[in-house]
């Protein structure tokens, strides 16, 4: 699901809380050493999401935070900022090239760039992984 975050909606706000559950308390936070990514830089998208980030002349990036059933890709373009909702259980991560990891639910899709150099994109994306694992085992009842 793609939305427009840019204003404070409720409605909203109640969508991404009811897919993805409540964002972690502090205390969590800590306890995972972040939730967050840095600015990731998006080398490719689906139709949908270019046709969003051709807009403006700057560099297209992204973050990814995390949440207790699945993550938020969060970008802007122009003034707006619009998020992609992912629940674990769609979520698809792809590491086809070297230096590319490739974000997938359904019909969307966002490759961001991964230097080997950086090594906190890779330490995040096991996160985001190992949450995802963790999640479908308690979904499928710990096969």
């Amino acid at each position: 699901m793609l939305v427009n975050v840019s204003y404070n909606n409720k409605q909203t706000a109640n969508k991404i809380d009811v897919e993805l559950g409540n964002p972690f308390t502090l205390k969590e936070r800590f306890k995972m050493k972040g939730i967050g990514s840095t600015k990731l830089i998006i080398t490719n998208t689906s139709v949908e999401i270019n046709n969003l980030l051709i807009l403006d002349n700057n560099r297209n990036q992204c973050n990814i935070e995390m949440r207790p059933k699945g993550i938020i890709v969060g970008f802007r373009s122009l003034l707006e900022s619009y998020a992609l909702i992912i629940p674990y259980y769609k979520l698809v991560l792809y590491k086809g090239k070297a230096e590319e990891y490739s974000i997938y639910r359904d019909h969307y899709c966002i490759k961001i760039e991964a230097r080997a150099k950086d090594k906190s994109i890779h330490s995040f994306m096991k996160k985001v992984m190992k949450a995802k694992a963790d999640t479908s085992e308690n979904f499928y009842g710990g096969m």
